[in-house]
């Protein structure tokens, strides 16, 4: 009984020593001391900053100098004939030389058509590249989100940590004074050393959140960052049927199809005009050795409905059609899937919008009072242990669902603009 007695007074002496290691569970708060880290200066940042962006601009820089290469017309041709040339070959005896300028002109409306085509190819860079920029604004939000889920579970990873060392010492006070039982004792120890296993695993999430926002900005991986705001917005009702039609009207990628759709209505005018006659003029000069000198010039057009060579005009039409059709079916299948998109988001929308309403006035009030009642209970005799412990956990659980749904709340929100193509 007495080695009992002093094994159980080691057991003590060891508990209370951990519990006052620094640097162990109940180390201070992860955020203390950290800046406030604001989501629309970040958005700006990788805005600026982000690489692929950056390689996105300076395409839509280079296709915008296709247009005057499209609308001008093709490059003058000098030309030089020598006449009776004798076997000397020296040039300069030659009975005529001929000297001409060449300028080929397309049938009119070609050039303004390849202007055209050229301002569509550009119009859909620019709207691709409006694409990628709610692409990077999405993945910054959500990464954002990401990383203030992190700190808020090491927040509340602390917090819980010295509920236990509390209900630590509230069973050594009762088992002193022989109210309680080693047992709880060692099952709050239990407790302690179980979410200490937690710890390294949050930190992992922290770390690998940061690097993700850091890649998006451009930054080392290793940056530092500071503390993220809390998420704010008001619990908004979205009116579907509104945000689909916003989405069809502003989602860049449904407004670069409908600009394919157009490019190749352009194309398909273009290739029934080069059915017709091109015109050649050229205008020459004549030096004579033995005569006059004098101006010249030839006159020719290509014959582009002659019976051999009209069959692949018409090919060319036909191709340009059926590119047109695959564009109008492309941009069909796309307003179908952003109708589908603005549905599915918006509902899992609404669903953690009153996921997190009944956290707020329901789930997480009830589950304080009922760790206080146990808490109150267990140290006036009325409950045991295991009812303090499970109150603890369900409290536990419900402040990291908590935090989870209003992340996902947040990240299905930057998803839902990312498909109408707005903030919203």
């Amino acid at each position: 009984m007495q080695r009992g007695k002093i094994f159980c007074g080691q057991l003590f002496l060891l508990s209370t020593l951990l519990l006052n290691v620094p640097g162990l569970i109940w180390a201070g708060d992860p955020g203390l001391g950290k800046e406030i880290l604001s989501l629309a200066p970040l958005i700006q940042e990788a805005l600026q900053n982000n690489p692929e962006l950056v390689a996105e601009q300076a395409q839509v820089e280079g296709m915008q100098e296709r247009v005057p290469q499209r609308k001008s017309l093709d490059d003058p041709e000098l030309t030089i004939r020598l006449w009776n040339t004798p076997d000397s070959l020296n040039v300069t005896r030659s009975d005529r030389a001929i000297f001409g300028l060449v300028q080929q002109f397309p049938y009119p409306g070609t050039l303004s058509q390849q202007e055209h085509i050229a301002e569509k190819v550009v119009e859909q860079a620019k709207q691709h590249l409006a694409g990628k920029k709610r692409e990077i604004i999405a993945a910054v939000k959500t990464g954002y989100y990401e990383l203030f889920y992190a700190h808020q579970a090491l927040e509340i990873h602390h917090e819980e940590a010295k509920r236990l060392k509390q209900f630590f010492k509230a069973a050594t006070a009762k088992f002193r004074v022989g109210k309680g039982t080693q047992v709880d004792v060692l099952k709050a120890q239990v407790e302690q050393s179980k979410w200490f296993q937690h710890l390294p695993i949050l930190e992992q999430q922290q770390e690998t959140a940061r690097a993700f926002l850091n890649t998006i900005l451009n930054r080392e991986v290793h940056a530092p960052l500071g503390v993220p705001e809390e998420p704010q917005g008001k619990s908004k009702v979205l009116s579907l049927v509104h945000l689909q039609e916003q989405a069809l009207q502003q989602r860049p990628e449904v407004r670069e199809a409908a600009l394919a759709v157009e490019q190749f209505d352009s194309t398909i005018k273009l290739a029934k005009l080069q059915a017709y006659p091109h015109l050649r003029v050229e205008v020459q000069r004549w030096l004579n050795r033995n005569a006059d000198d004098g101006f010249g010039g030839v006159v020719s057009i290509n014959l582009p409905f002659a019976f051999w060579t009209k069959p692949k005009y018409e090919a060319g039409v036909r191709e340009a059609m059926a590119h047109r059709k695959v564009a109008q079916f492309k941009k069909r299948t796309l307003e179908n899937q952003t109708r589908f998109l603005v549905q599915d988001l918006v509902a899992q929308f609404e669903a953690k919008r009153k996921i997190l309403d009944l956290y707020k006035t329901t789930v997480l009030p009830q589950a304080k009072l009922t760790l206080k009642a146990a808490m109150a209970g267990y140290r006036t005799d009325r409950t045991d242990f295991f009812d303090l412990i499970s109150a603890d956990r369900a409290l536990l659980t419900y402040q990291l669902e908590f935090v989870r749904t209003l992340v996902d709340w947040k990240q299905l929100l930057a998803k839902l603009e990312r498909v109408v193509g707005t903030e919203l």
